[in-house]
């Protein structure tokens, strides 16, 4: 994280280290008067007379209404307030305005989550002339002195294990750090908020005033992730994920990140691991997008893109693809101990180097998580230490290294709010502060278009394997979607497929083909390719190999502990092609055994009917 100017010395704290004055102002985005970014109206208070004329803020302490400001430095910081909102859900009496602290080169970003969800942004300017009922905040840094009225400070991540040695005091852990927490010697906040009593010592530690106005709540985010489990089902249903098993590569921000170190794996992954078996997702620090942008992050992760990675969005997706996830490759970043909260496996692929704190939670995580040595992760080892960390996984085991970061799990809206309430001089509402449960993810994913296959005959029995087509390993053919891939791909494979119904309906009123005419189509236009299929449905396909009759294949499912399991039909395609080249005078009709994605399928192959041959698609 960029550093940032440290003011000038004040009086000891009372424990040896020396607290801050007053950070010196910048202007940030939000003048007073201005609109609220891309939100089309003035922002809450514009024009009205300045506050600091004894005006209290609208509605404040008036017939029972409390004026309550969210002020946010960054999108991290805001994502965890609105994590926050259900504490005051319902209540009529609270008014809500959010704010954006200045002097962080990633506030742009908070002010276009802030317009994204719709909130009423005031301007700093006026914020500060503005007295407040109470502030929430989820980070000590920037102007917060200057606001008018209590301020409660949260955690802006999980754990407090990392220090970031250009900024604060040294070996501080950052949100801990009394450089931050004390001005002019007296704590700047009225309540800390922590998740467990170990930070509250912690704090203690460091500074002992900033401790006696600390309590223990516990994490709203972590309840949002252990509330939503139920919906894991439907979360992969969105994904795409089906039988495959779903790996969340996290990268936190700075030198130390996983990127920095690491910055070609996904794409390096996404060509090793077997693209029927795996699915891979990519979640990078907001600051990454603040920093480089969408666009620039989408170019530099275009070829793992291409095969399908998955880049959750910054707020609530991210979450949802860790409940979704079925292993986790991870740095020394907060999310690793929401992973291990949810009892995610883990595999450690860096260890934080100067930045991580000796004998927090997330150091005793990564020390007890297997690891991935530099050596495996230049070599393409990865898939070998992330089968064993699944398969060697003992249920629990990694939930309780996580347990020293997390206490009152499943209650921290509830205590917030009885503290909240409290210092509003409020009685809470009736219905009670509940998480709300993270929204299906709708993050867009590329369907590969073309898969370099493997393939071994044994009998009846196929065992496929797809990568990408620039996988450096062995091949026995690359099989491409004919009206999905660029025509150097239709015309280098030797399995040419389409899919019925992948067309536009209005598109398809117009024209069409019948599965005989494409096929004959497809052979005569590419006369090196070997065989032409159309995938009717997940469970019928119709093919012919160069030569051959035309026939059909009708997929089974797999079924496993009561589950059920299909394949992508278009490695059945493939299957079916590599069995008829390695027989020589096929019996039919016949059923073969596709073991695709680890699972086996049966797949009866006979003729194809004339109904199958006219079908129009």
């Amino acid at each position: 994280m960029p550093s940032i100017p440290l003011p000038e010395p004040a009086p000891n704290c009372g424990n040896g280290i020396r607290e801050t004055a007053r950070p010196t102002r910048m202007d940030g985005p939000c003048q007073s008067g201005q609109r609220a970014a891309g939100s089309g109206q003035r922002a809450a208070g514009s024009g009205q007379r300045a506050a600091g004329s004894g005006q209290r803020a609208a509605g404040s302490g008036s017939g029972g209404r409390r004026a309550v400001l969210f002020a946010a430095r960054s999108a991290v910081a805001l994502h965890r307030l609105l994590d926050v909102l259900p504490v005051f859900s319902g209540d009529d009496r609270i008014e809500r305005r959010f704010s954006l602290i200045p002097g962080s080169d990633f506030g742009t970003d908070a002010l276009a989550a802030l317009d994204s969800v719709g909130a009423r942004c005031v301007p700093w300017d006026e914020a500060v002339r503005t007295p407040y009922d109470l502030t929430l905040a989820a980070s000590p840094k920037g102007e917060l002195d200057r606001l008018r009225g209590p301020l409660v400070l949260l955690p802006h991540g999980a754990g407090f294990g990392k220090t970031l040695p250009d900024d604060g005091t040294v070996d501080s852990a950052s949100g801990l750090d009394p450089a931050y927490l004390l001005r002019r010697g007296t704590p700047l906040a009225t309540l800390h908020a922590l998740a467990h009593r170990s930070q509250v010592a912690e704090l203690a530690v460091r500074c002992p005033a900033a401790a006696a106005r600390a309590t223990v709540v516990g994490d709203p985010t972590l309840d949002r992730l252990l509330a939503s489990q139920g919906l894991r089902d439907r979360y992969r249903t969105a994904l795409g994920t089906g039988g495959r098993r779903l790996i969340a590569l996290t990268s936190t921000w700075g030198p130390e990140s996983l990127l920095a170190s690491y910055p070609d794996l996904p794409a390096r992954l996404s060509t090793e691991l077997p693209a029927d078996s795996y699915q891979l997702a990519l979640i990078m620090h907001p600051n990454d997008y603040g920093r480089s942008g969408a666009h620039d992050l989408a170019e530099r992760h275009a070829p793992a893109l291409a095969t399908g990675l998955l880049t959750p969005r910054l707020y609530e997706e991210w979450a949802a693809v860790l409940v979704a996830a079925d292993g986790v490759l991870t740095d020394h970043g907060s999310t690793a101990l929401y992973a291990a909260a949810l009892d995610r496996p883990l595999l450690a692929v860096c260890d934080g180097g100067d930045e991580l704190i000796p004998g927090s939670p997330m150091a005793r995580l990564l020390a007890a998580a297997p690891k991935v040595s530099g050596a495996a992760a230049d070599t393409g080892r990865v898939a070998e230490h992330i089968v064993r960390a699944i398969e060697g996984h003992l249920p629990g085991s990694v939930r309780a290294l996580a347990e020293p970061a997390f206490a009152e799990r499943g209650r921290a809206l509830p205590l917030l709010r009885t503290e909240l309430y409290a210092r509003l001089g409020l009685t809470p509402p009736a219905t009670p502060a509940e998480p709300r449960l993270l929204p299906v993810p709708r993050v867009p994913a590329q369907a590969p278009a073309v898969h370099a296959v493997s393939a071994a005959v044994d009998g009846n029995r196929v065992h496929v394997e797809r990568r990408p087509p620039h996988h450096d390993g062995p091949a026995g053919h690359l099989a491409a979607e004919e009206d999905a891939a660029s025509v150097r791909h239709a015309q280098s494979a030797a399995v040419l497929f389409r899919r019925a119904g992948d067309a536009p309906a209005a598109a398809r009123a117009v024209a069409g083909w019948t599965v005989g005419g494409w096929i004959t189509w497809a052979l005569d236009r590419y006369p090196g390719r070997r065989t032409a299929a159309v995938v009717l449905s997940t469970t019928h396909c119709v093919l012919r190999r160069r030569g051959g009759p035309l026939l059909s294949a009708r997929i089974g499912a797999c079924t496993e502990a009561g589950r059920v399991f299909r394949p992508d039909p278009a490695a059945v395609v493939s299957a079916v092609h590599c069995w008829l080249t390695a027989t020589r005078a096929p019996s039919l009709p016949t059923t073969l055994n596709g073991l695709i994605g680890d699972r086996s399928y049966p797949v009866r192959l006979a003729p194809a009917t004339d109904d199958e041959e006219d079908h129009a698609f």
